[in-house]
Protein backbone atom coordinates (compact mmCIF):
# COMPACT_ATOMS: atom_id res chain seq x y z
CA UNK A 1 0.00 0.00 0.00
CA UNK A 2 1.01 3.24 -0.90
CA UNK A 3 0.76 6.74 0.75
CA UNK A 4 0.40 9.77 -0.56
CA UNK A 5 0.86 13.69 0.31
CA UNK A 6 0.45 16.57 -1.46
CA UNK A 7 1.87 19.85 -1.66
CA UNK A 8 2.76 23.37 -3.01
CA UNK A 9 -0.90 24.81 -3.50
CA UNK A 10 -1.95 27.94 -2.57
CA UNK A 11 -3.54 31.52 -4.21
CA UNK A 12 -1.90 32.65 -7.75
CA UNK A 13 -3.21 35.31 -9.90
CA UNK A 14 -4.19 34.23 -13.57
CA UNK A 15 -0.80 33.85 -15.78
CA UNK A 16 0.70 32.90 -12.90
CA UNK A 17 2.56 29.34 -12.17
CA UNK A 18 2.57 27.01 -9.23
CA UNK A 19 4.40 23.30 -9.03
CA UNK A 20 2.31 20.91 -7.22
CA UNK A 21 4.45 17.84 -5.13
CA UNK A 22 3.47 14.04 -4.15
CA UNK A 23 5.39 12.00 -2.09
CA UNK A 24 4.44 8.80 -1.95
CA UNK A 25 5.82 6.18 1.19
CA UNK A 26 5.61 2.60 2.11
CA UNK A 27 5.85 0.99 -1.60
CA UNK A 28 7.81 0.42 -4.27
CA UNK A 29 6.75 4.36 -6.28
CA UNK A 30 8.13 2.72 -9.55
CA UNK A 31 5.49 0.58 -10.37
CA UNK A 32 2.90 2.89 -9.76
CA UNK A 33 1.60 4.74 -12.23
CA UNK A 34 1.12 8.49 -11.20
CA UNK A 35 -1.74 10.94 -11.97
CA UNK A 36 -3.16 14.03 -11.14
CA UNK A 37 -6.57 15.06 -11.10
CA UNK A 38 -8.71 18.12 -9.99
CA UNK A 39 -12.17 18.84 -8.65
CA UNK A 40 -13.87 22.12 -8.92
CA UNK A 41 -16.67 23.03 -6.91
CA UNK A 42 -20.06 21.15 -8.52
CA UNK A 43 -18.17 19.47 -11.07
CA UNK A 44 -16.87 15.80 -11.11
CA UNK A 45 -13.23 15.22 -10.88
CA UNK A 46 -11.49 15.19 -14.11
CA UNK A 47 -7.93 13.63 -15.15
CA UNK A 48 -5.46 16.47 -15.65
CA UNK A 49 -1.97 14.53 -16.56
CA UNK A 50 -0.55 10.85 -15.91
CA UNK A 51 2.60 9.19 -16.00
CA UNK A 52 3.31 5.92 -16.36
CA UNK A 53 5.28 3.42 -14.58
CA UNK A 54 9.18 3.51 -15.45
CA UNK A 55 8.73 -0.17 -16.58
CA UNK A 56 5.87 0.96 -18.71
CA UNK A 57 8.04 3.64 -20.49
CA UNK A 58 7.06 6.85 -18.04
CA UNK A 59 4.69 7.79 -20.78
CA UNK A 60 2.69 10.96 -19.99
CA UNK A 61 -0.90 12.35 -21.66
CA UNK A 62 -2.44 15.36 -20.49
CA UNK A 63 -6.19 16.66 -20.46
CA UNK A 64 -6.88 19.24 -23.85
CA UNK A 65 -7.33 22.09 -21.47
CA UNK A 66 -3.77 21.64 -19.82
CA UNK A 67 -1.77 20.69 -23.00
CA UNK A 68 1.09 23.38 -23.44
CA UNK A 69 0.27 24.75 -20.22
CA UNK A 70 1.31 21.75 -17.33
CA UNK A 71 3.94 19.17 -17.19
CA UNK A 72 3.80 16.28 -14.95
CA UNK A 73 7.28 14.46 -14.20
CA UNK A 74 8.18 12.25 -11.47
CA UNK A 75 11.58 11.10 -10.02
CA UNK A 76 12.02 7.88 -8.68
CA UNK A 77 15.03 8.40 -6.51
CA UNK A 78 12.91 11.08 -4.54
CA UNK A 79 9.64 8.93 -4.96
CA UNK A 80 7.80 12.31 -5.80
CA UNK A 81 5.80 13.06 -8.65
CA UNK A 82 5.65 16.93 -9.98
CA UNK A 83 3.15 18.58 -11.44
CA UNK A 84 4.12 22.33 -13.19
CA UNK A 85 1.61 24.77 -14.13
CA UNK A 86 1.90 27.09 -16.22
CA UNK A 87 -0.15 29.86 -17.47
CA UNK A 88 -2.65 29.51 -15.06
CA UNK A 89 -6.11 30.24 -15.85
CA UNK A 90 -9.33 30.94 -13.37
CA UNK A 91 -10.82 28.01 -14.38
CA UNK A 92 -8.11 25.87 -13.08
CA UNK A 93 -9.16 26.60 -9.90
CA UNK A 94 -9.98 23.39 -7.58
CA UNK A 95 -8.48 20.82 -5.24
CA UNK A 96 -5.77 18.86 -6.71
CA UNK A 97 -5.35 15.26 -5.98
CA UNK A 98 -2.59 12.84 -6.35
CA UNK A 99 -3.20 9.08 -7.84
CA UNK A 100 -1.28 6.14 -7.84
CA UNK A 101 -2.18 3.36 -9.73
CA UNK A 102 0.03 -0.16 -9.03
CA UNK A 103 0.86 -2.06 -11.80
CA UNK A 104 -0.63 -5.25 -12.80
CA UNK A 105 -3.19 -5.04 -9.82
CA UNK A 106 -4.54 -2.04 -11.10
CA UNK A 107 -5.51 -0.87 -7.05
CA UNK A 108 -5.23 2.68 -6.59
CA UNK A 109 -4.70 5.08 -3.90
CA UNK A 110 -5.14 8.78 -3.53
CA UNK A 111 -3.51 11.93 -1.23
CA UNK A 112 -5.82 13.90 0.35
CA UNK A 113 -5.56 16.99 -1.92
CA UNK A 114 -4.30 20.74 -2.44
CA UNK A 115 -5.93 23.52 -2.92
CA UNK A 116 -5.16 25.65 -6.51
CA UNK A 117 -7.10 29.18 -6.84
CA UNK A 118 -6.29 31.34 -9.75
CA UNK A 119 -8.27 34.83 -9.18
CA UNK A 120 -6.86 38.41 -8.92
Amino acid sequence: QVQLVESGGGLVQPGGSLRLSCAASGSIFSLYHMNWYRQAPGKQRELVAGITSITSGGITNYADSVKGRFTISRDNVKNTVYLQMNSLRPEDTAVYYCNAVRVVTSADYWGQGTQVTVSS
